[in-house]
């Protein structure tokens, strides 16, 4: 073996030792960062400062306890009509005979009846049809799911903007006098990194000016973000780009200042200033002298971002005040951060040094192997456009995971479901072993693979035993080493402590929805609650929930990519009320979220009062339904004040959704969650118009009573990857009746007109 063959072995096996679980190698920018506060000119004088850890906001979250002895008494299936004291009446009201065997079978049934895409709108229509309210767990995700992406979009509109602007400037501005000084080669990185920043302060405003010096390789860059094609090679890194991301998606659209802050933060969160060329690693993306190059670029802005000096003060602040505020939402970033190479730096050339020592021989070597020990990226996300040949093992994810090490400005973040997707499809999941064409097939030249994920493999993963079985029966299972990957995959997250489900907001939004992926077990529980159909509602909710969180967080969570392959009596009087899903083990968990949200957001002074209002209005009610819920499971009888609070429950939530404008009410959003670039195409998760949901239940006096409560719709679908799909684009699907079917395996509870 030669000594440079011997160095890529040392470098690959350093830069994987990462990947393995989530309590090794933190690649992303907390466990291990240290800033250091370099000079802008020839002298970087290095200083430590306050880590920002993986569980830095666990101090947040504040547990709810909740216990409850089932007690409701069952009911026999099929019903009849005449079984369900209000029965005639909702029938008459809602017109819904087509779903009137799914009730009798089930004891519950969905169907669509109008295009109402809020959900107070929808309790306040059968309020006023005087059909007892049946309070969903579809209600209290979406109402969340509101508060997360109003409080978010204000603080990026308001507050992030003119903050990312005024550090892209200075970093613009302090990159040309590094230019107009430095020598050599890193006279050249400092140029790159004036067109690199000055691509970002054009997107944040387009009006500004740009030098000679970087004309051609930043209006390249700027035409390839605009035109949004796919996959391109960047003028200024020289390696294949996804420029489709660009396209403001999200509730990004919804102001220019928004779409400006997007593909700013793309531009920052995507590209990556590579450690290791092809003499390193036959297998990397760029050639030696380039990944040199950006190894001195990423040195010189860790660099820059610590600096003291007058012309760069605050710089470091503003940059981790918007990483600390959005790694509270979504997460720690999955590659290396400008922070990590402050702290590389430091420990290879000292607390004092000259920026000529980052070009005598050895010291890149130096600075590579510290920055290998931090592990490579555990998602792989499209840089370098990757292929990899027949026999496919997982052992390519790792190397090619490797070669896309790197330092990128404000990464984007590790989300632990773009991590099972991006680990269940080749090549860590090999060829198709079964028959027909499952959705997760695609013909590549490798032969046919698994080039595509499904939601359903996400919710295997977080518990659900149907979903697993879908899968299986839809032939999306049937592939080589399937069954190995998912089976790791959930020993992996099993093992892990209930503190890794309150590390951000992101991670206790997935823990909300594990409560409804596991069915209620043992006697007392509502009959309804006991079928099959009800494992699939469950599982629907929980889908669609888990799509409008990628929503919220398409600017941040990193995008997984697959790599190319070449009866009871009757009663004298019956009380016809509402109900509360009973659920309580839900209800606690979104309490808790909600209250960690409130704290941590205050904490991190980036709340304002109407904000405040409606997370503590929400609370409110979440512990009003966390008891409710507890009562019913012990089939006690509600106050009649507590049948009133269910009754004007769309009054109530008039204050949870004060001040939101009336996009960010809507249940009609979509947002692409993984990139096929194979097939060119993407997978996008998406919900539409609400439905009906119609439940029987059992009052405590004896009778059944039927109740009505709105319920979201699920979509997954492959779409063109130049054509990433925008709220609007949507719509207007929905609206003009283009939309995708329905999943099959909601025919158990739904009913289509």
């Amino acid at each position: 073996m030669t000594i440079k063959h011997a160095g890529w072995l040392l470098m690959t096996i350093m830069l994987t030792v990462g990947l393995v679980g989530f309590g090794g190698c933190d690649s992303g920018g907390g466990n291990r960062r240290q800033n250091t506060k370099p000079a802008v000119g020839e002298r970087a004088d290095m200083k430590a400062v306050e880590e920002l850890s993986e569980n830095a906001f666990t101090k947040y979250f504040t547990p709810v306890k909740t216990s409850v002895s089932p007690a409701v008494p069952a009911y026999e299936l099929p019903l009849k009509p005449a079984d369900i004291a209000n029965y005639d009446h909702v029938m008459e009201k809602l017109e819904f005979n087509p779903v009137a065997d799914k009730i009798a079978q089930n004891g519950f049934g969905v169907i669509d009846k109008w295009q109402v895409d809020k959900i107070e709108t929808m309790y306040e229509i059968l309020q006023n049809l005087d059909v007892p309210n049946f309070i969903t767990t579809d209600s209290l995700l979406h109402l969340y799911h509101v508060q997360f992406g109003k409080t978010l979009k204000d603080i990026e509109e308001k507050q992030f903007h003119p903050q990312l602007l005024e550090l892209t400037t200075k970093l613009q501005n302090a990159s040309k006098s590094q230019y107009d000084t430095l020598p050599g080669e890193l006279h050249e990185a400092a140029r790159l990194n004036w067109a690199y920043f000055t691509v970002a302060r054009k997107l944040l405003e387009p009006g500004a000016p740009v030098a000679e010096q970087i004309e051609d390789e930043v209006e390249a860059e700027l035409k390839l973000i605009d035109d949004h094609d796919g996959f391109s090679e960047s003028p200024i890194f020289i390696y294949n780009e996804d420029y489709s991301q660009y396209v403001p998606r999200g509730h990004y659209t919804r102001s220019e200042t928004l779409q400006q802050y997007f593909k700013t933060m793309m531009w920052y969160g995507r590209i990556s200033m590579l450690l290791v060329g092809k003499d390193l690693n036959p297998a990397a993306i760029v050639e030696q002298p380039v990944a040199d190059r950006q190894t001195l670029q990423a040195a010189l802005i860790a660099g820059l971002l610590t600096s003291e000096e007058d012309a760069l003060k605050g710089a470091y602040d503003t940059w981790h005040r918007i990483y600390e505020v959005t790694a509270f939402y979504v997460g720690l970033a999955d590659d290396l951060m400008p922070t990590q190479y402050s702290t590389a730096l430091r420990k290879v050339l000292g607390a004092s040094w000259e920026w000529g020592a980052l070009l005598e021989e050895g010291t890149l070597g130096k600075l590579r192997e510290q920055l290998a020990t931090l592990g490579a990226p555990r998602i792989y996300g499209g840089t370098g456009k990757l292929e990899v040949q027949p026999p496919f093992t997982p052992e390519q994810l790792k190397e090619a995971l490797a070669t896309t090490t790197g330092m990128r400005f404000m990464g984007q973040r590790f989300v632990p479901d773009s991590y099972m997707m991006g680990k269940l499809v080749v090549p860590t999941v090999g060829v198709f072993t079964g028959q027909g064409e499952p959705f997760t097939l695609v013909q590549a030249q490798g032969g046919p693979v698994r080039g595509f994920p499904r939601g359903l493999d996400v919710m295997s993963i977080l518990g659900s035993e149907r979903a697993a079985q879908i899968l299986a029966e839809a032939g999306d299972t049937a592939y080589e080493n399937y069954d190995t990957a998912v089976g790791e995959l959930k020993a992996e997250f099993a093992a892990m402590g209930e503190n890794a489900w309150h590390k951000n907001l992101y991670w206790s939004w997935l823990n909300c929805l594990r409560p409804l992926l596991k069915p209620m077990e043992g006697e007392g529980i509502p009959t309804f609650m006991t079928t099959e159909a009800w494992a699939d509602r469950n599982l629907n909710t929980a889908l669609s929930s888990w799509a409008q969180l990628r929503h919220d967080t398409i600017l941040y969570a990193k995008q997984s990519y697959t790599v190319g392959a070449t009866a009871l009596p009757p009663m004298a009087e019956k009380k016809i009320v509402g109900y509360v899903e009973p659920v309580p083990e839900f209800y606690a968990r979104l309490l808790e979220l909600t209250t960690m949200t409130r704290a941590g957001l205050q904490a991190l002074e980036v709340l304002d009062e109407e904000a405040t209002r409606r997370l503590d209005s929400l609370a409110e009610i979440l512990q009003r339904l966390l008891s409710l819920s507890e009562q019913e499971l012990a089939n006690k009888e509600l106050t009649d004040e507590d049948y009133k609070f269910i009754e004007d429950i769309a009054g109530h939530l008039k204050w949870v959704v004060a001040g939101v404008e009336d996009q960010g009410l809507e249940t009609t959003i979509v947002a692409d969650v993984h990139t096929d670039g194979n097939s060119g195409n993407v997978l996008e998760e998406g919900t539409g118009y609400l439905r009906i949901m119609l439940v029987a239940y059992k009052m405590p006096q004896g009778h059944l009573v039927m109740g009505a409560g709105p319920v979201l719709s699920y979509y997954e679908f492959k779409h063109p990857m130049s054509d990433r799909l925008t709220d609007e684009k949507w719509r207007a699907m929905l609206g003009s009746g283009q939309a995708p079917a329905a999943p099959e395996w909601i025919s158990s509870f739904y009913a289509a007109e």
